[in-house]
């Protein structure tokens, strides 16, 4: 079960240059496509001048959503070198944007494959990369007379205690890593037999 991925802490930005064209890279951690729509429009925007504005992402611990995108570069030259990239480091919840200033010469397409390939992967090589849990959330409701035997599995199994309310009858929302889940479910599930 996989219940940790591998993602960047906070942006960072890669260049490579090639017959005068310039490739700025920058590499984001995203957790949506609407994060990475916004993302990318900031990029034109601040970027207006520059010939394609190319760009690749994954998401999801299971890696499972992801797009390239060549924006009018020659298919499959720019998005999927980059993409290339980031499966290449097993990366995701990542951006990676490169921006291209032309620089007069043309490249040719293995040309611009390599380009957009070496900005992507100095923009990972300057990011800080970090291993994270998969977290699954799990809430239950107990009497209040049962606060100890829930205090005791919390104090033992470790969760993140995310929220609690007290009263006649309590609530408690725990998240835990994903491969520890079913046995914390359990455990607190056969204390409302005891």
């Amino acid at each position: 079960m996989l219940d940790e991925y591998k993602t960047i802490a906070t942006t960072s930005e890669g260049f490579y240059s090639e017959k005068r064209s310039k490739f700025l890279a920058f590499a984001h951690h995203v957790e949506n496509v609407e994060e990475i729509k916004e993302i990318i429009a900031q990029y034109r925007k601040k970027y207006y001048d520059a010939r394609h504005v190319c760009y690749a992402y994954m998401l999801g611990a299971g890696r499972d959503e992801f797009r390239a995108n060549d924006d009018g570069e020659p298919s499959s030259t720019a998005g999927k070198p980059i993409l290339g990239q980031i499966n290449s480091n097993e990366l995701t919840n990542i951006l990676i944007v490169v921006v291209r200033y032309y620089g007069g010469v043309n490249l040719g397409t293995s040309g611009l494959i390599v380009a957009y390939r070496e900005a992507a992967a100095d923009a990972i090589a300057h990011a800080q990369i970090e291993t994270r849990q998969v977290e699954e959330y799990i809430t239950y409701d107990f009497p209040y007379v049962m606060m100890n035997d829930v205090m005791r599995i919390v104090k033992d199994m470790q969760p993140h205690i995310v929220s609690q309310t007290y009263g006649n009858t309590c609530q408690i929302c725990l998240s835990i890593r994903k491969g520890e889940a079913e046995q914390l479910k359990s455990r607190l599930s056969k204390l409302s037999f005891e």
